[in-house]
């Protein structure tokens, strides 16, 4: 695991933490390929530079949000953003996490992208990657 993720997580909650251990852990092994880091002070998966999951400690809980699982058609992933093609799911117990949906979201997470990398380039108009 990245040392900075690592030290994110350490510094939640024993509930929180047990939380972004096991967020962590899977989507390393899911995306072993995948470069991460802190990024907007939060831990973010990036393929080819274009970030593709992370979570994040907000008041609702931990905030897992794929950039481009608005198209994932995923009934869980019930969190839309407004502008982007992000969707999210909120946890604040581990055993709200099923390991087989996050296993299939991180799968549909390399076959489904939108290309974020370069939205300022495009002045905020998202295109389909993959």
């Amino acid at each position: 695991m990245n040392a900075d993720i690592a030290n994110y997580n350490d510094i939640q909650n024993k509930t929180d933490q047990e939380i972004c251990e096991l967020l962590a852990i899977t989507i390393d092994n899911s995306l072993s390929e995948a470069e991460s880091k802190i990024w907007h002070a939060h831990p973010v998966w990036f393929l080819n530079e274009n970030p593709i999951v992370g979570y994040s400690k907000q008041k609702k809980g931990i905030r897992l949000m794929f950039w481009s699982g608005a198209d994932f058609e995923e009934e869980k992933l019930n969190v839309k953003g407004a502008k982007f093609k992000d969707a999210s799911v909120f946890y604040i117990d581990i055993s709200e996490i099923n390991t087989g949906d996050l296993n299939r979201w991180l799968q549909k997470s390399k076959t489904i992208q939108w290309d974020y990398k370069n939205i300022v380039k495009r002045k905020g108009k998202l295109e389909r990657l993959v």
